[in-house]
This record gives C-alpha cells, sequence and structure tokens, in this order.
C-alpha cells in the first residue's frame, strides 16, 4: 500500500512534464513522419500518401546537397572555433577579481541579444560603404571587401557573426568546469615544479573532458540548425553559396506550401544531429 502511494505521488508530480512532453515534443515528432509520407498542402485539405517519394525527391534534389553541404562547413568552421575560443576565454577569466567578473558579463552579453538585433549590427559592420572593417581596410589604402556579396566572404562573415553572438554560453560552462577542479591539485603540481604547460595537460583537459563533451554536442546541434543569420544577412546567397538546411526547409514548407516535403527534410536533419551526438557521446565513453 505505502508502495502504491508512493507510486501515485511520483507519478502526479511527473505528470505536467509528461503531459507537455508528449503534447509538444513526441506528438509533433511523430506528426512529422506521418507527414513525409504524403504530399501534404500546407494551407487546404490536400492529403495524398505518396510513401517514400518524397525521400526519393529530396536525395536527388541538386538544390538539398547544396544547402546539406553549404550547413555542413558551417558547422565544421564554426564549432572548433566556439569550442576553442570559449576554453581560451574561461582561462584568462577564471579570476575572482571586479575587472574579471566584469569581463565575464561582458562577454556573455552578447549571448542574450535577438538573432535581428545581432545580425543587425554585424551588417553595419561589414558594410562596404560605411562599415567598420571598410573604414580600418580605407585607413590601410586598401580597397573595402563586400563580404556579404562575396561567395569567398560570405560564410566566413557569418561564422564570424554567429562566434560573436553565441560565444558566452560555452565559456560559462567552460568557467562552471574550471571552478570545480580542486585548488589542492594545482598546488601539487607546483610543489612538483609541473610547467603551467604540464599543468594544463595533466590536470585541467582531463577534468574538463565532459565539459568539452557537452560543449561540442550542443554547439554541434545549435550550428546544424543555421537559419536567422543567414536570412537576415544574406538570404542565403550570393549564388546560394550561404544556403542553410534550416532555411531551405522553411520556404519549402512555408513557402512553396510543400509540407510533406520539407517533413522529409527536417528528418533528414534530426537523424544528422543525433547521430553526430551520439558519435561525440561514444568517442568520450571510449576515452574514458
Amino acid at each position: 500500500m505505502v508502495r502504491l502511494r508512493d507510486g501515485l505521488s511520483a507519478l502526479a508530480f511527473l505528470a505536467p512534464f509528461l503531459v507537455f512532453y508528449l503534447l509538444f515534443l513526441v506528438y509533433p515528432f511523430g506528426l512529422g513522419i506521418w507527414i513525409s509520407f504524403h504530399d501534404w498542402e500546407l494551407v487546404g485539405s490536400f492529403r495524398e500518401w505518396i510513401g517514400l517519394w518524397n525521400y526519393e525527391d529530396m536525395f536527388a534534389d541538386p538544390q538539398f546537397w547544396r544547402a546539406v553541404r553549404n550547413t555542413l562547413t558551417f558547422a565544421a568552421m564554426t564549432v572548433p572555433v566556439m569550442v576553442g575560443l570559449a576554453l581560451l576565454l574561461a582561462l584568462g577569466l577564471n579570476r575572482q577579481t571586479r575587472i574579471h567578473g566584469a569581463l565575464r558579463a561582458i562577454f556573455f552579453t552578447s549571448n542574450v541579444l535577438s538573432v535581428t538585433v545581432v545580425t543587425l549590427i554585424w551588417i553595419m559592420v561589414l558594410s562596404p560603404d560605411r562599415g567598420l572593417i571598410a573604414q580600418l581596410f580605407r585607413s590601410l589604402g586598401l580597397e573595402p571587401i563586400a563580404f556579404l556579396a562575396s561567395t569567398t566572404w560570405a560564410m566566413p562573415a557569418i561564422v564570424a557573426t554567429t562566434v560573436w553572438w553565441g560565444i558566452g554560453f560555452p565559456m560559462i560552462l567552460f568557467l562552471a568546469g574550471l571552478q570545480q577542479i580542486p585548488g589542492e591539485l594545482y598546488e601539487a603540481a607546483r610543489l612538483d615544479n609541473a610547467s603551467p604547460w604540464r599543468r594544463f595537460t595533466r590536470i585541467t583537459l582531463p577534468a574538463l573532458r565532459r565539459t568539452f563533451v557537452l560543449v561540442a554536442i550542443l554547439q554541434v546541434i545549435g550550428q546544424l540548425q543555421i537559419f536567422g543569420q543567414v536570412l537576415i544577412m544574406t538570404g542565403g546567397g550570393p549564388s546560394q553559396s550561404t544556403r542553410s538546411l534550416v532555411q531551405t526547409i522553411y520556404e519549402t514548407g512555408f513557402a512553396d506550401w510543400q509540407l510533406g516535403y520539407a517533413s522529409a527534410m527536417s528528418l533528414f536533419l534530426f537523424v544528422v544531429m543525433f547521430v553526430a551526438s551520439m558519435a561525440q557521446l561514444y568517442i568520450a565513453r571510449q576515452e574514458d
């Protein structure tokens, strides 16, 4: 009787979460899979079962593969920079002083801005007419570059914008990990005349292994869903060189009304993120 009462109490506490989880996560995910097997218009009542045709069209669509390539390129450029720079900032700001506390707040401030504000700031910074970088180029006697209109520089410009915007959160995670390392370990290492590099490689990095995995997984999942920066800064151009997979899904579903085809591409993106996350977890466990 006591166990039954405890079980009912636990279920009562879990019920609100389970309702929201099933209603807003499990049900939409299952519905998305079901829609992907249909020719399903966004507006109207037209619904036709077509099986795997959406997936066949997707794998044969060169525009889809270009968006996948752009998305993977963006993630490959952004994630290592984000992880490495966040670790460096955390190491430099891991001090209990007022100035370091103020600097931590400054670096984290950009993370709370909306994507619209961030992209508008960087559009002005990168402007070839009156932008800050253009003025710097002119002061050096160089011709300004139209970064967002160049197939070579548009993607790096979006990467720089994203790193500036999102560096605060992984930095805070690394700071939290650094502050969990016992100071006695570093004191003992200093008594043994261990160099700073040896303390970093023998104490800091092993202690941050799980934080590295967490930050890397969060960054991979986040950067594979790149959308707002591309849509506002370049619209996917120039010459489709920055079009992301999420932008393609959005335009397919809400501009072309091909909800079934968009759902198929969404499921593909989910599989890519899931596989990447599981691979990182597997590698981390093997290292442990």
